[in-house]
């Protein structure tokens, strides 16, 4: 399997609701956020490609307009998590993305920190 990836960053704030009382992300808080689309696929196009990166640009247009420099409480319909908003943006990311692009989509990765990430990929969960 050949497996592709493209990031984007981008600035927004968010409060975590349901956390302990006193838990810092209980505040109002910003992060330098990093999504990154994964695609996967069995072979190669003709050009020795899974697709061309630039077909991903049709998404993170639709993040920069849509949640840079946002308050993400009033963009997403539930959480403002990272996980919340990976799998948020992986649903959108079907929607806008070329047919067959979209069919290789195999993951959407959100970073708050260079060293915290969450990653949504459909399938079965444990809970």
């Amino acid at each position: 399997m050949f497996v592709i990836g493209k990031r984007l960053a981008f600035s927004a704030s968010h409060i975590i609701t349901g956390v302990p009382a006193g838990h810092p992300c209980a505040r109002l808080h910003g992060h330098n956020y990093e999504v990154e689309l994964v695609a996967a696929a069995g072979g190669l196009d003709e050009a020795g490609f899974v697709h061309d990166y630039h077909e991903f640009d049709v998404v993170f247009d639709y993040v920069r307009r849509t949640l840079d420099h946002r308050h993400l409480n009033d963009v997403l319909p539930g959480p403002a998590s990272a996980e919340a908003l990976a799998a948020w943006l992986y649903e959108r990311s079907k929607e806008l993305l070329p047919p067959e692009v979209a069919a290789c989509l195999w993951a959407v990765r959100v970073s708050e920190t260079p060293r915290t990430w969450a990653e949504y990929r459909p399938g079965t969960t444990q809970r």
